[in-house]
């Protein structure tokens, strides 16, 4: 009897224990580029299989058909670009046949990389095909353009040592590990669930659907690599699913953790998900309403049908070698006390859904979250990461012109924060940080980023900590705004407060004479003079402050912080 091919080994890229022993040593000699969380993602599984037939980070050949047809050059079914993206000075010193070493961020050597080709891509382009729009509303079209690297490196990789993981160790299987599982336990069709979400009790009756309808056993398979910007921590999530997985029948369900670094682009991303569960052994999948989608674009809408996904999966079902398993929309009908697939709630009776913004305005706000909707360990955990709001650490980010008063309202904040106690207050103003985190910067555009950035990052542990942090600086461009909100989001509310004081009125003010300098060619690249402001377009609050007493202006910050629920009114 042969060996059904779901559960035969797939090719590695690794070397042998010997050959990689003496391939350090040489790597050692090596030009390396020390990689980003996101291409470590990449290169784990490009390694071990999971993005078989991939044997490294595609050619400009393949990479301008997968953006432009989801296939590669030779017409094999790939529908998302692996690429490495590296910065335009390191590109500048590789010639093309020279080897790289691949380092995690510790220094350590993953791999080393032939560089067949070099390309400066168009990134526009790559946003329109792959993601559906170039609109950076979209978490990966903003690391596209505002993360991502300006040249893309292309060529076959040799695999010396898997990342290491210090966490969940034995949760965490190679492609050929789960199919030596599958052998070993006599699976031989698997319907595999991918989520990036904590499982609530709906999930649980769709995947036991799934299994049923499949007459497959299950796999929860969860990503625990990069998700968007807001998800719930994979240490959390790992946590919940571990909670859940009694209610499941242990001979028939197991789970397994997915180093993946998700793009979020929903029907490409579907078949993706596909062709990376066929690599781990898997005969099925399902297919959710809306998969992988990032949420709504800049218009306010959704970046993509509710059903693109399984349309756009389905047409490929047989080229990606495994069957969709459509997710029903599952809601708990009251009247029966059960879950029922939408289309199939009987006449007349109650339906109960709570959505996911619901659910996070429950935990905000510690309100009740219903048995029905979720297991009451699964809500132990969720609380335990995100208590509500007023317990919660929280930044309030001050943006403005030079001279409009950031400082001034926000040293008044403080005062009635500490005032009220409860939380520790740290301001991070301007001229405090220019002296003790950044005096070595100048005032270019990339020292002034690098100078906010900082904040941000301060900011973002005073918040994880539960912490009120302050920021005051100008902080004229939106990308790096929104780059410090991401960081703080994780963790903890964060308020921008855009002092909106004209131009006009802050150099009548020039409280420090440098309106006139910027005027006088002396200060180049002054905000407002020289160099642009990108006025905040939503922030959550706008102050006005001419003829307005600082007192107000910080009394306004103060009651949208009580409204916003993060300090008891």
């Amino acid at each position: 009897m042969t060996m059904l091919s779901n559960l035969a080994p797939i090719p590695e890229l690794y070397v042998s224990y010997d050959s990689a022993q003496k391939l350090k040593m040489e790597a050692a000699e090596l030009k390396s580029h020390d990689l980003s969380p996101r291409q470590i993602c990449d290169l784990e599984l490009l390694m071990n299989g999971g993005f078989s037939p991939l044997k490294g980070f595609l050619s400009e050949a393949d990479y301008n058909n997968v953006v432009d047809n989801m296939r590669l050059a030779d017409g094999t079914l790939w529908p998302m670009p692996i690429t490495l993206d590296v910065k335009e000075g390191f590109a500048d010193t590789i010639e093309l046949g020279q080897d790289i070493a691949l380092r995690d961020q510790e220094g350590v050597i993953l791999a080393t990389m032939t560089v067949t080709d070099k390309w400066v891509p168009n990134k526009a382009h790559e946003a329109e095909k792959v993601f559906g729009a170039d609109d950076q509303a979209h978490p990966a079209v903003n690391y596209l353009h505002n993360v991502a690297g300006k040249v893309y490196l292309g060529g076959p990789v040799t695999g010396i040592q898997q990342p290491v993981h210090y966490d969940f160790r034995a949760r965490r299987d190679t492609p050929n590990e789960l199919r030596a599982y599958f052998r070993k336990v006599g699976w031989r069709r698997i319907v595999a669930f991918q989520t990036r979400n904590p499982l609530h009790r709906a999930h649980q009756e769709l995947t036991f659907r799934a299994a049923r309808e499949a007459q497959a056993n299950l796999l929860i398979h969860p990503v625990v690599g990069m998700t968007k910007p807001g998800d719930v921590d994979h240490f959390t999530r790992v946590r919940c699913y571990e909670a859940v997985l009694d209610k499941y029948p242990a001979a028939t369900t197991s789970m397994s953790l997915l180093n993946l670094a998700m793009r979020m682009a929903g029907p490409r991303e579907a078949v993706w998900h596909g062709l990376i569960r066929k690599n781990h052994g898997c005969t099925h999948f399902i297919v959710g309403r809306d998969h992988a989608g990032p949420g709504k674009n800049s218009q306010g809408q959704d970046f993509y049908g509710p059903y693109d996904a399984q349309e756009l999966f389905k047409k490929h079902q047989d080229e990606i070698g495994l069957e969709m398993v459509d997710f029903k929309h599952m809601v708990y009908v009251q009247e029966k006390a059960q879950y029922y697939p939408v289309s199939e709630v009987p006449e007349g009776d109650t339906v109960l859904d709570i959505s996911g913004t619901e659910l996070r305005r429950r935990l905000r706000e510690g309100l009740e979250i219903p048995e029905w909707f979720s297991f009451p360990e699964v809500v132990k955990e969720l609380r335990r990461t995100s208590p509500p709001r007023s317990k919660q650490g929280f930044t309030v980010f001050f943006t403005g012109f030079s001279g409009s008063g950031k400082s001034t309202i926000a040293n008044a904040l403080m005062v009635k924060l500490m005032e009220m106690g409860g939380r520790p207050v740290t301001l991070l103003d301007g001229d405090i940080v220019r002296k003790n985190l950044s005096s070595e910067l100048g005032f270019s555009k990339e020292h002034r980023d690098l100078n906010i950035r900082r904040i941000g990052y301060v900011a973002s542990e005073i918040t994880k900590n539960g912490g009120i942090a302050i920021c005051a600086p100008i902080a004229p461009y939106a990308t790096t705004r929104r780059a410090v909100r991401e960081e703080i989001e994780q963790f903890g509310a964060f308020v921008e407060v855009h002092v909106a004081t004209t131009i006009e009125e802050c150099e009548r003010r020039d409280r420090k004479g440098l309106y006139k300098l910027a005027r006088e060619g002396k200060i180049k690249e002054f905000t407002g003079i020289s160099d642009p402001y990108d006025v905040p377009e939503a922030p959550e609050l706008r102050v006005e402050t001419e003829n307005v007493e600082v007192d107000n202006c910080a009394h306004q910050v103060l009651l949208k912080l009580e409204n916003m629920g993060l300090i008891a009114g």
